[in-house]
């Protein structure tokens, strides 16, 4: 399993993750999650980013009836993501010369502000630098989709990674019906689509429906990846 971090290259794809400090909750509870979803949308720009000024932006829009005008100068594109209680996985095609690193310190500077100005907390939230991984080919990009939208079995099979998934219906039903990743929205659920910038990946490796029937696959079958451990990041 890779440890140390590849250079981050304009035009390459990263599997990248971020932890909580000594595997401290990042999120606490539903509006902790809602706050970094917006983080994630909002951080992704070359532009200055003030949270409360982004959102009430679009509340005025909203109220208006007007479209949502989205006018950021793009640093990464994010093909997915995965919230966990303690961690982050984000797999992230790089747009501009160190556009992984600044989205990584602006989303990372900010969340942490909001989350210990509301928390009562003091000191780092996140485990130092994050980590990445870089994807080569599309062997790789295709485990690395399902490493990431799988990796919130981890609440109902512990051991899922060493030991395979038990409950294959359980757990297809429970990765469908997790929020906080862009699972749903390769599925066709529309959960937060403004977020997650899919046609490369429907495009590169997975066509019409093929989010869900990769998954699947691997749940029932263990089939048509390469190791974890190529990807994969603990």
């Amino acid at each position: 399993m890779p440890t140390k971090r590849p250079p981050l290259i304009t035009g390459q794809i990263y599997h990248i993750v971020l932890r909580g400090t000594g595997e401290e909750l990042i999120f606490k509870d539903q509006d902790d999650y809602y706050r970094g979803i917006f983080s994630i949308f909002e951080f992704n720009t070359t532009k200055p980013v003030e949270i409360a000024i982004q959102r009430r932006k679009r509340k005025i829009q909203k109220n208006k009836g007007e479209q949502f005008s989205d006018d950021r100068d793009l640093l990464v594109e994010i093909l997915a993501f995965c919230f966990m209680p303690n961690h982050i996985h984000l797999l992230l095609y790089q747009k501009k010369d160190g556009g992984i690193t600044n989205f990584m310190r602006k989303f990372g500077a900010g969340y942490a502000s909001y989350f210990n100005k509301r928390h009562k907390r003091k000191g780092h939230l996140f485990q130092g630098r994050f980590r990445a991984v870089h994807i080569q080919d599309e062997s790789q990009l295709r485990t690395v989709f399902v490493y990431i939208h799988c990796n919130p079995l981890s609440l109902i099979e512990p051991s899922w990674k060493e030991k395979g998934i038990k409950q294959t219906i359980k757990s297809t039903e429970f990765l469908e019906n997790f929020k906080w990743s862009s699972y749903q929205d390769y599925i066709g659920k529309n959960n937060f689509p403004s977020v997650t910038q899919k046609d490369f990946l429907v495009n590169a490796i997975l066509g019409k429906g093929g989010g869900r029937n990769l998954v699947r696959n691997w749940i029932r079958y263990k089939k048509d990846l390469v190791d974890w451990y190529e990807v994969g990041i603990e």
